[in-house]
């Protein structure tokens, strides 16, 4: 697989073009996202690199307006995770996946690295990266398939506090599991 994706938000100005190519041995998906934050705009650059069954491995983001920032993450894909010096990151010990606030794009990792079957959701903890903030935590959050089609499915994501949904968006995919359409948040433009 290899495609070109463009995402826009709902409201306001903004554009995000995802390249993202699957080998054999692993998936890159490498990122560009213009966007607002209130009245500031803001453009960020990630790359994410998956193994071949779509377990995380790299996190890469690049806050490239303001007062430029980087971020580097690494995972076993098993919840270890350090920073590029090597160091263990404890606060995001049992995250398997990756979520950054301004794309949908990560809500295809965990879809496609558990291929969940209809009815049965899935509690996963999520490291969560506020954009434009590059502020990193751990979170809570819930994934179900509400059906599989020949073209993609839909998939219920939720945001949990305290294991209580304090967010919920039904998410149509194509049949390579990226997003459609996140209402209110995100639509495709092109791709």
């Amino acid at each position: 697989m290899e495609r070109h994706i463009m995402w826009t938000p709902w409201i306001g100005p903004g554009l995000e073009h995802l390249h993202i190519k699957q080998t054999d041995k692993d998936i890159i998906a490498d990122g560009l996202i213009l966007g607002l934050n209130g009245q500031e705009p803001f453009r960020v650059r990630y790359e994410i690199r998956c193994d071949s069954q779509w377990r995380l491995r790299t996190v890469h983001l690049s806050l490239l307006s303001g007062s430029p920032q980087t971020l580097n993450l690494l995972t076993d894909g098993s919840g270890s995770w350090t920073n590029e010096a090597g160091s263990v990151i404890p606060s995001l010990s049992g995250c398997l996946d990756v979520d950054i606030s301004s794309t949908p794009f990560t809500n295809t990792l965990p879809i496609r690295r558990l291929t969940l079957k209809p009815g049965l959701p899935i509690t996963l903890s999520m490291v969560y990266i506020e954009v434009p903030l590059m502020q990193v935590t751990a979170t809570e959050q819930r994934y179900t398939c509400l059906e599989i089609t020949p073209g993609g499915g839909r998939y219920r994501y939720e945001s949990l506090e305290n294991g209580i949904s304090v967010f919920t968006a039904e998410l149509p995919v194509d049949g390579d599991g990226l997003v459609v359409d996140y209402p209110g948040l995100f639509k495709r433009v092109w791709g």
